[in-house]
């Protein structure tokens, strides 16, 4: 069994023409499946309607990590595995020598936070190594801004993409073949 789908695609040569146009698609009811666009578009999230980022709550999560590591690499090298009396300064306890150990805790702080962070960004975006790329119109990462529209009314979406200011409209069957 075989079965057909159809995605249309609006290109636009300005950016506030694309954000216009995804407003009044949004508008008439009309689910746009993705949006590809040469540079972050202001507002344009907002537009499509799509939820708030949790990256941030992942960066944070991430950074306490990397400061529960910098404290514990810390405590284990230099009051457990390998005390030492640096200066006449003995190393009793880990709260009394930690002002020296700031900068090694920023910096796991930082490095933890800004590596899985990004690995994350990758992985629930689906970026993988050795993936080809998904962009069905490579002029998007150039200067033109791309609305992709799934199994809708071809009529219909070309009418509002017209009364929107776009420049071209290209239609692409896909076939996918599941057998059962």
């Amino acid at each position: 069994m075989s079965t057909t789908k159809t995605k249309i695609y609006g290109l636009y040569g300005d950016d506030d023409l694309l954000l216009d146009g995804v407003k009044q698609l949004r508008e008439k009811g009309i689910q746009i499946d993705e949006v590809y666009t040469p540079f972050p578009v202001h507002g344009l999230d907002k537009a499509m309607g799509l939820k708030e980022s949790r990256l941030s709550e992942f960066a944070f999560v991430y950074g306490a990590i990397g400061l529960t590591v910098a404290c514990l690499l810390t405590w284990y090298t230099m009051n457990h595995d390998w005390p030492q009396n640096i200066g006449a300064k003995p190393s009793f306890t880990w709260g009394q020598n930690m002002p020296a150990f700031v900068a090694i805790m920023f910096e796991l702080t930082v490095l933890f936070a800004a590596h899985l962070m990004s690995i994350t960004y990758l992985a629930l975006n689906k970026h993988y190594p050795g993936q080809k790329a998904q962009n069905p119109d490579p002029r998007t990462t150039d200067d033109k801004f791309l609305i992709e529209i799934s199994n809708q009314n071809f009529d219909y979406v070309k009418e509002i993409l017209i009364a929107t200011g776009v420049e071209e409209i290209t239609v692409k069957k896909l076939e996918d073949e599941k057998i059962n």
